[in-house]
């Protein structure tokens, strides 16, 4: 009888998981190693205040949200949609409820439950996991990793790395694998935050009064893109949801000259009826009164007006209301990819031949967020992440001739 197909995954996070599941249900004999102590540490620390898995967007809606989408990434999210990651979660005992916002959960809505149940169904299919195992060298047919008792040599007929980005490094993410894989010839975009906060000047008393307070049901604009939401003040910028929407224009406006962002604190208003709330207001207000009474501006709303002003407001009750509308903060950088909440950059795409696999390296793949493309938050990285390591592992198993997962994927 001939030994079943060795394969090695090197990352223990959603890709690499997932391939393993996959391969392993195809009859393949399938290692996972990862440097880190356990697996899915960074799923499980992202998840602990509620796991999005994904989101109930119709599919255009869905592949719009990503910049700049590459056709791999999209043929991926094809063949496994959201519904078929809700379909997943629910044969793992753990079923999804959509959101208020549209945003996917697991029932349990924190992750632990999901992955125990994860972990227990792939020590069933026979996959090991190897921690405290980090990569430190490709050789052919090998891969050289280095544990406890030193460094070892790993032969395989099918290798996956999903190594991931590095803005989590204490989670293991910490983009290490870049100049191993450069010097063996694969081009790698630089890798760069994304969801990130951008740094803004406040004044001091600014920043000490207000640092933590959010501002609620708010619109940025940045040139033609306006997304609407809610922010936090930080000691020295902005954080929340609707900056890390425009965080890839963002990086890039920085990136060139610096970016102004334009701020609208009454997007359910127009113009017109801020100004005729503010022209209600009497003579002796003052106008962090007015601001208040007539428009229900926090007092790190009123105060942020106050900063794009130098510290001053407009008397004139129309320029005012103009402000209201469109208050410009100047971003002087965004936050470094240390403390960013995703990756963009990494393995180029015209590096991959067919099914992810690497064209400088035959027989080894690339799955999850090392490969060049980003998403925004609301379940969007994480799905695609899934997807990519579908793809990664149908790649794999019509190299060594294994069978096609059984499964046909659900529509979106």
């Amino acid at each position: 009888m001939s030994r079943p197909a060795a394969v090695a995954i090197v990352g223990a996070g959603p890709a690499g998981l997932f391939a393993a599941e996959r391969l392993a249900a195809a009859g393949a004999a399938v290692t996972v190693y990862d440097r880190m102590p356990s697996p899915a540490r960074k799923l499980l620390l992202a998840g602990r205040g509620g796991l999005n898995l994904t989101h109930s967007e119709p599919r255009d809606a869905f592949i719009g949200r990503y910049p700049a989408l590459p056709p791999r990434v999209s043929a991926a999210l094809d063949a496994f949609p959201p519904a078929a990651l809700r379909a997943w979660a629910e044969g793992l005992g753990e079923p999804t409820f959509v959101g208020t916002s549209g945003r996917v959960f697991p029932r349990a809505f924190k992750a632990s439950p999901l992955v125990r149940a994860w972990l227990a169904r792939l020590a069933g299919l026979g996959v090991r996991l190897v921690m405290r195992h980090r990569l430190v060298g490709i050789a052919p047919q090998s891969l050289v990793l280095e544990g406890p008792e030193g460094r070892s040599d790993v032969s395989f007929d099918a290798a996956l790395l999903a190594l991931g980005g590095a803005s989590w490094p204490r989670m293991g993410s910490d983009g290490g694998w870049t100049s191993l894989l450069e010097g063996l010839g694969v081009p790698v975009a630089p890798l760069r935050p994304s969801n990130m906060g951008v740094d803004i000047a406040w004044s001091a008393d600014f920043a000490a009064r207000f640092a933590g307070s959010p501002l609620k049901a708010v619109a940025f604009s940045l040139g033609e893109r306006r997304v609407r939401g809610e922010a936090v003040i930080t000691a020295g910028g902005l954080e929340g949801g609707a900056i890390y929407a425009l965080s890839t224009a963002l990086r890039e406006a920085v990136a060139e000259a610096g970016a102004r962002l334009a701020l609208d604190l009454k997007p359910d208003l127009s113009p017109e009826a801020v100004a005729a709330r503010l022209a209600g207001a009497r003579p002796k207000d003052s106008l962090s009164a007015v601001l208040k009474k007539r428009l229900s501006l926090s007092p790190q709303a009123v105060a942020l007006l106050r900063e794009t002003e130098g510290g001053t407001l407009p008397r004139d009750l129309p320029a005012l209301a103009a402000r209201v509308k469109h208050a410009v903060l100047a971003v002087s950088g965004v936050r470094p990819l240390d403390r960013a909440i995703s990756t963009a950059g990494g393995v180029r795409f015209d590096a991959l031949g067919e099914g992810f696999e690497l064209a400088a390296l035959p027989g080894i793949f690339v799955a999850g967020e090392m490969l060049d493309w980003e998403a925004p938050t609301g379940g969007y990285l994480l799905q695609a992440t899934f997807a990519t390591g579908a793809a990664a592992a149908a790649g794999i198993a019509a190299r060594l001739g294994l069978p096609p997962d059984a499964d046909t994927a659900p529509d979106w």
